[in-house]
């Protein structure tokens, strides 16, 4: 089976690092920083596409400062890169061994994703990628299209391991099966709605899924 999996909030502690991100770009460029909870709401999206969405209001010039800013902040934090969440390396770990593929689909910027995967030595755990400014951002499903290309499997041959509604949707709109984390991002009542065929609240808990 090729699992697809988020990455921040899923695989990644760093829901709390992207707020604070946010928030200090904003400061920087004279917009008012936003509550935790509004920001964990876009968490996912692409960052063109999470900061329109925060700051509609705008304009073209600001938002460019904004991105320019947090892109400076979360790279000098990502220096220290964020823990993983318990359970998961050594879950990939037993899902490699068991003969499955693994990827990512996310909301980060390529560079952003090989910079994490180098830091954390996980390049060699993942068989293939997509980030949000080489394709389409969810909840558009293009992302899981061009791995499903890539892998020449079919849906029902994947499973899309995520923490947001954007995950879920993305995953629905091919019926793909979906597993719902319940630690990240969105509330995992959010999540439910979508129809998951299994809800954790420990990543390890998706190996029990897979052998049953």
């Amino acid at each position: 089976m090729l699992f697809i999996f988020d990455w921040d909030g899923t695989i990644s502690d760093s829901t709390g690092r992207i707020i604070d991100c946010v928030q200090r770009a904003a400061a920087d460029s004279g917009l008012e920083p936003l509550a935790d909870d509004a920001i964990k709401d876009i968490i996912g999206l692409g960052l063109k596409e999470a900061l329109e969405r925060l700051y509609p209001g705008a304009g073209e010039e600001r938002r460019q400062l904004l991105t320019s800013s947090y892109a400076r902040h979360f790279v000098a934090a990502d220096q220290t890169p964020s823990p993983f969440y318990p359970g998961v390396r050594a879950t990939l770990e037993q899902l490699l061994r068991d003969g499955h593929q693994l990827a990512v689909a996310t909301g980060k910027s390529r560079r952003g994703l090989d910079r994490i995967l180098a830091n954390t030595q996980l390049q060699d755990f993942f068989h293939g990628s997509r980030c949000a400014d080489e394709t389409a951002s969810k909840p558009h499903p293009q992302m899981l299209c061009e791995l499903l290309d890539e892998f020449d499997v079919d849906p029902a041959a994947a499973v899309m391991v995520g923490d947001t509604e954007y995950d879920m949707e993305m995953a629905r709109q091919l019926d793909m099966p979906r597993i719902a984390v319940s630690y990240g991002a969105h509330h995992i009542d959010r999540l439910r709605g979508y129809d998951p065929v299994l809800c954790v609240d420990y990543f390890e808990e998706i190996l029990a899924w897979v052998d049953n």
